[in-house]
């Protein structure tokens, strides 16, 4: 084995340092671009097809409603409502998750339509017939807060544009007839089903209602209140359980009729507060610049440069997809749905209650990017978790809709937590955590009470018990941070030893994480290439060998030292699969590393604990050159509710949190000549790339606020107290430099 991967080294480096060096950026000849906001760079429809998983339709940042069009299909590529290489649009619905793997929600869907319909039979039930318009990629656009497409069938135009707790779509019709709307409030596809739904017609005008569902999230509960700009000519009910209603509408020939809903998790009331505040009037373009407005604002926050367009669009999308989750769940009086059995309706006092924590994905990247990027909100989305905690029991694994859905593993709202307590943010209760983290680590379901009496979950007692130990464990020495941080001393000795768990699972003799039993005997048969060994999540053994976080240079010393670990490394991107059948979110794959999925994102920048960061810095700019692209299914894995764009965007400028609550961030390889973060405290972070190519894509030296660089990773601290990060770029590694082990990042181990 030594050997081989001794030989594979060699070849890494001819291979990787080659392909990223012909792959992906605009040669440095590449004329100037001109400057443009942010907003006019995103692109919507990125991650639209293939494997991302993203919806193009109207929401504001970080908003409740995402106003979007569904295709009327069900199915693995229609999870988000729409999938672009389609050619039909069956309706306009509310709500959507962007790129999660869940088909869930699509709730109060409208759509608009002439005689004679288009109708299609669902599922091979003649009864149930729903409508569809056929419709053109070159008669549709979207950008941040707006969407609009022509329902060809029709001759209407549709447009979407949205507040953050409201929904307004404008139909202009281009031909004759009577226009009809149709309200569907049993509108299911995929994972959930409706379990009650009603409609109150209120004038003629104005209707009332809601629609509860059960799927993933078991008690889904969205309360609505809609009023049309005129009144309806006639209404029929074409369903009663669950409601199917069909309004008319007289209207000229190139007229508009505008159709505009609030939501709410509580009560109609809310929600027509909730459209009666953010939507006062009649005013589309108003509701469409506020729209973009709130868009520009937010990209404004990070102002990058490339001389690669596609770079651009990519990055500035990245910015925007960031921001589509978590989701806001509290209304404009601060009452929500709670979490607790019966969904008691709580109240939000002095912050914003979110919702849309994916948070087995989005600890890893995208939460650390919110404490530098939105530090007030990362406040108020740890206050949303210690409610959720206060209502249920424990802090949230995986919070929709104000349901509690134990989707994957570990207990992910402790890094989150740790992270923005550690790095200064104050506005939430430190104490109420603690005791919420404790609570998640002490309870005995998940493989926890075995976890705590054999220091490792044995194979025979849960499954993905190799992936459950390792994930405890860093949660754990998250939590041990923040035992120290608040002088609880016995609680940080505890938890520190919890956080080297991860040890027993380490096979000497294969270098691998396995499973084992209580006795010690280690699984088997064995195949590091398996996805179905039972030992893992959503991966294989050699894609989570790596994720002790907290404690890379412990798994250094497991793996026998620098030379072994780098060697390891190296195999890792070459090893091709032998024959499994892969599973549908293994995706964007270089050997037996994935980047489609979120366990071993933090790999690349393991280089840099070993003391070969030229390693890393090739195969970071050929994932960013090859892995995301500005196309459609420019995104080369579920998109995450923005894990997979906030990636993109720390690894872009040039540095990733290998470990989210650790305060420091590793240093990769730039692909952005320049950017700047703009920081809520009135200071700016700039980064600066001289000689960044194509080409050149190795760091020569590097610079802080005018001092020579001398270690391969900054501080937290060192970005909000503002100023310049420079890196000198060129074609060849330096393998001189950040080599020695002072300059590596910190780990349990070193400390």
């Amino acid at each position: 084995m030594p050997s081989i991967i001794n030989s594979m080294a060699y070849t890494f480096l001819c291979l990787f340092g080659g392909l990223a060096a012909l792959s992906g950026c605009a040669d440095s000849q590449a004329p100037t671009l001109p400057i443009k906001a942010g907003i006019e760079w995103a692109n919507p429809f990125i991650g639209s097809d293939g494997k991302g998983k993203t919806y193009p339709g109207a929401t504001t940042p970080f908003g409740m409603v995402q106003l979007s069009p569904d295709n009327g299909r069900g199915g693995w590529d229609w999870i988000s409502g729409y999938f672009y290489p389609d050619t039909t649009i069956a309706s306009f619905s509310h709500t959507h998750l962007s790129g999660t793997g869940i088909g869930e929600l699509y709730d109060i869907s409208f759509f608009p339509a002439t005689a004679p319909f288009k109708r299609t039979e669902l599922d091979g039930d003649s009864t149930t017939l729903e409508l569809y318009s056929r419709f053109s990629h070159e008669q549709e656009a979207a950008s941040p807060g707006y969407y609009r497409v022509l329902l060809q069938d029709y001759g209407i135009e549709v447009e979407l544009t949205a507040t953050p707790r409201t929904g307004l779509q404008r139909y202009t019709r281009h031909g004759e007839g009577k226009l009809y709307v149709f309200l569907n409030l049993g509108y299911s596809r995929n994972w959930d089903a409706t379990s009650g739904a009603d409609i109150r017609f209120i004038d003629s005008s104005t209707i009332a209602g809601h629609r509860f569902s059960s799927g993933w999230a078991k008690d889904q509960r969205v309360f609505f209140y809609t009023r049309f700009s005129r009144p309806y000519e006639s209404v029929e009910i074409l369903k009663d359980n669950p409601p199917y209603v069909q309004f008319t509408f007289d209207l000229e020939p190139e007229s508009a009729l505008l159709v505009k809903t609030g939501l709410s998790s509580v009560s109609t009331d809310n929600a027509a507060e909730n459209l009666l505040t953010e939507q006062p009037h009649w005013d589309f373009e108003k509701v469409r610049e506020a729209a973009a407005e709130s868009w520009s604002k937010q990209l404004r926050k990070i102002e990058a440069y490339s001389q690669d367009s596609a770079v651009m669009s990519i990055f500035h999308t990245a910015l925007y997809q960031s921001m589509l989750a978590p989701t806001l769940f509290s209304d404009i009086n601060g009452q929500y749905k709670g979490a607790d059995s019966l969904g008691a309706t709580r109240t939000a006092s002095g912050y914003q209650r979110y919702t849309t924590f994916s948070l087995w994905d989005t600890f890893r990247a995208e939460h650390p990017l919110f404490t530098i990027l939105h530090p007030g909100r990362t406040e108020d989305m740890v206050q949303s978790m210690l409610a959720h905690y206060q209502e249920y029991g424990l802090l949230p694994v995986w919070d929709l809709m104000g349901n509690e859905t134990d989707m994957m593993i570990g207990y992910h709202a402790v890094p989150v937590i740790v992270d923005a307590y550690q790095k200064g943010l104050r506005g939430f209760d430190a104490e109420l955590a603690f005791e919420a983290m404790k609570k998640s680590a002490l309870q005995d379901q998940f493989g926890l009470k075995a976890y705590r009496e054999h220091g490792y979950i044995p194979a025979e007692t849960f499954p993905e018990s190799v992936s459950l130990t390792l994930e405890y464990a860093y949660d754990d020495w998250c939590i041990a941070q923040m035992a120290k941080a608040l002088g609880k001393e016995a609680d940080y000795e505890l938890f520190l030893q919890r956080a080297a768990s991860y040890r027993p699972n380490f096979d000497p003799s294969t270098k691998f994480m396995r499973g084992r039993s209580a006795d010690g005997q280690w699984q088997s048969p064995f195949s590091p290439t398996a996805y179905n060994s039972g030992a893992f999540i959503e991966a294989n053994a050699w894609q989570y060998t790596w994720f002790v976080p907290h404690d890379v240079a412990g798994l250094i010393t497991l793996m026998g030292g620098d030379a072994a670990f780098a060697d390891k490394l190296d195999s890792l991107f070459l090893v091709e699969q032998q024959g499994e059948q892969l599973p549908e979110w293994i995706s964007g794959y270089i050997g037996q590393y994935v980047h489609g999925n979120e366990p071993g994102h933090h790999i690349p920048y393991l280089y840099n604990y070993a003391g070969q960061p030229w390693k890393g810095q090739a195969l970071l700019r050929r994932i960013m050159a090859s892995l995301y692209l500005n196309r459609p299914d420019g995104i080369c894995g579920n998109e995450d509710c923005g894990q997979m764009s906030a990636w993109y965007l720390f690894s872009a400028m040039g540095f990733y949190p290998v470990n989210p609550a650790e305060g420091i961030y590793v240093i990769g390889s730039p692909i952005l000549e320049e950017a700047t973060i703009k920081l809520e405290n009135n200071k700016q972070f700039h980064i600066l790339a001289h000689n960044n190519s194509s080409k050149n894509i190795y760091i020569q030296s590097a610079r802080l606020n005018g001092q020579v660089l001398d270690r391969s990773y900054i501080y937290h601290r060192e970005i909000m107290e503002g100023g310049t990060l420079e890196f000198e770029m060129g074609p060849r590694p330096n393998q001189s430099l950040w080599v020695a082990p002072a300059s590596r990042p910190p780990s349990m181990s070193t400390r």
